[in-house]
């Protein structure tokens, strides 16, 4: 049997690689690997280091092998390597799901917790880069049913707290040409149903007001798993992505810059990293839409 930590050893050549990944792409420092041949017997325990990555450099016997990646608060993950004569086992990238994870929310209320989420927006500009937005003053509830696919999910986005880390370019993201807060001072989201599209996600169907434009939208809605946190709580994580069409909602503005290159995109791209609180409670203070 062989123990080692991440990055030790012999051979370059030889040895196992790894990286450990929660579901939503962050390393797992505390990542245990264990490495068992065919017979059951340990033959390499290594763990990850602070960068989630496993590096090992004792070459292994060819042939078969199981690879177990453990943590605390997590999911055991397995998989099977093939080592071949170079002595190396190459294993990707390792995900680990939190412990329940795969457990869907209890059914009921969830109230979104805009401290600890994230609804922001990605731009192309100039043809060549990106320009990251978020909105820093939203609400929203989700409720969990039963029958999971009957689940739904309401959120109110005040369009004035958009913030792209420019002020100057805030205030022209506020005015007629794009937001226009003056006359439409919210967002709004309304799910109108929920397709699953693998063991833990779905595709949300829902309508998104915009710029006084109703539009359907589709989420890619990925579940990160449920926790207790340090409050007495229950917590349930969630990502979604979408992508939408400046035209689609009446804000047409752009300024051509060279060669019909627009200095802003035409698509966003949405992402949201969504905490949401077990229980129907109020969010700063405002209540909810149908609280």
């Amino acid at each position: 049997m062989t123990t080692t930590g991440a990055g030790t050893g012999g051979s370059a050549s030889g040895g196992l690689r790894a990286l450990i990944r929660t579901r939503d792409g962050w390393a797992v420092q505390h990542a245990v690997v264990t490495v068992t041949d065919m017979t059951g017997a340990q033959v390499l325990r290594a763990q990850a280091d602070e960068d989630g990555a496993v590096r090992t450099g004792e070459p292994l016997a060819p042939g078969p092998y199981t690879v177990i990646a453990t943590a605390v608060g997590y999911a055991p993950a397995a998989s099977t390597a093939i080592v071949t004569a170079s002595g190396r086992a190459d294993v990707g990238t390792v995900v680990l799901a939190r412990q329940g994870g795969v457990e869907l929310p209890p059914p009921g209320a969830w109230t979104l917790d805009p401290a600890h989420s994230t609804v922001a927006a990605v731009a192309q500009h100039l043809g060549i880069s990106s320009v990251h937005g978020r909105f820093t003053e939203f609400s929203g509830r989700i409720e969990i049913a039963e029958d999971i696919e009957k689940s739904g999910v309401e959120a109110v986005i005040q369009a004035a707290s958009i913030d792209t880390g420019n002020g100057m370019r805030d205030d022209h993201l506020r005015s007629a040409d794009f937001l226009d807060v003056e006359r439409f001072p919210v967002l709004t989201y309304r799910s109108t149903g929920l397709a699953p599209a693998g063991a833990d996600r779905w595709t949300v169907h829902g309508e998104l007001t915009l710029h006084g434009v109703v539009r359907e939208v589709d989420l890619d809605l990925t579940y990160l798993g449920t926790g207790p946190d340090p409050w007495g709580g229950v917590r349930a994580a969630f990502r979604a992505t979408a992508q939408l069409r400046r035209e689609d909602f009446a804000m047409n503005y752009n300024q051509v810059v060279a060669a019909g290159i627009a200095a802003i995109g035409t698509t966003l791209r949405v992402e949201l990293d969504i905490q949401a609180i077990q229980g129907g409670q109020a969010v700063q203070g405002k209540e909810l839409p149908g609280a």
